[in-house]
């Protein structure tokens, strides 16, 4: 019996601890922050605009040039909330079917997805060596009920 409390007790401990951990972390954080999945269609890829056309992309410590891609779509949102900092994911190929970014699922970040369905628009920067046209599949976005970056 006297070794069964000296295991329980460290361990209620624990849960107590981390209980309250739990707890100033929401009390710090606001509301409880909702994910929600968004979905995104009528996706199309571009030049970039001007301003933001050169670039690198490093790779095991290589920085190696880069072309920028302009992709826009539509984001449709369920809720009646507006989604912030929707981290977006996505598998991308060049011309010969080859992965344009191998080994990275996330791919850019949408700011705001008001509710129901949106314009949005954003840069995507491949090494320059990928044969364009780009091709663009299982594209999906995950955002939260309130801001998360500051």
């Amino acid at each position: 019996m006297l070794e069964v409390m000296f295991v329980v007790i460290p361990v209620l401990r624990w849960l107590i601890l981390w209980a309250a951990a739990v707890v100033v972390w929401c009390s710090q954080t606001g509301t409880a922050q909702a994910l929600t999945e968004v979905r995104l269609s009528q996706l199309t890829v571009g030049d970039c605009p001007a301003a933001l056309a050169d670039g690198a992309v490093t790779s095991g410590g290589n920085t190696l040039p880069a072309r920028c891609y302009w992709v826009t779509g539509q984001a449709e949102n369920p809720t009646n909330k507006t989604v912030y900092d929707a981290d977006v994911f996505g598998r991308v190929y060049d011309a010969n079917g080859e992965p344009a970014l191998p080994k990275r699922g996330r791919v850019g970040t949408i700011e705001q997805i008001p509710p129901g369905v949106s314009e949005f628009h954003l840069p995507l920067m491949v090494p320059a060596e990928q044969s364009p046209p780009l091709q663009l599949s299982q594209f999906k976005a995950m955002g939260f009920s309130a801001k998360v970056r500051r």
